[in-house]
């Protein structure tokens, strides 16, 4: 890809149907707090990433909170998608969420009807195979360059490829 939002980026995919696509990028960290996003929460170690560049004024969060949450969609075992966000306030001023277990993210990745379809028939991205394993861990630097290393040696290739081959 050759659009800075999107250039060695992971995306998590967490809906894909006729109307379109929904995402956040997962490897944009930001170097903020959500307590600092967000008024009202006490200090609250879960990271904060940049999820894409549409409505970067909007806050969205996945997790693993499951039932806890109403309005939860699951998108995998043991991932959750959004869900009733005074619920998940009131967790976190209790004690009952646990930062690693969840993911917050300023703005999305959205693509219209047929769009993501159409990238993808044009090889714009590689699709991994679901491992929510990489969606929670401590350190997401290097997360584009492990996530293709776990897919095989074709891509292990491109995981150490520089990012402009002219200055290798």
């Amino acid at each position: 890809m050759h659009d800075e939002n999107f250039q060695r980026s992971v995306v998590l995919l967490v809906e894909h149907n006729e109307n379109g696509s929904l995402g956040f990028v997962m490897n944009r960290q930001l170097k903020v707090k959500i307590n600092e996003v967000v008024d009202g929460l006490p200090e609250f170690n879960a990271p904060v990433f940049v999820g894409g560049p549409v409505e970067r004024s909007t806050l969205h969060f996945v997790h693993r909170l499951g039932d806890q949450l109403d309005g939860s969609h699951q998108i995998a075992e043991d991932l959750y998608w959004a869900g009733d966000f005074s619920k998940l306030k009131e967790l976190i001023l209790l004690g009952e969420a646990e930062p690693q277990d969840i993911l917050f993210f300023v703005g999305y990745s959205g693509w219209g009807p047929g769009q993501l379809d159409t990238e993808l028939e044009r090889k714009s991205w590689i699709v991994a195979p679901e491992n929510s394993s990489f969606v929670f861990q401590k350190d997401y630097t290097d997360l584009w360059r492990e996530v293709l290393q776990g897919m095989g040696d074709k891509y292990r290739i491109i995981s150490n490829y520089p990012v402009d081959p002219r200055m290798n």
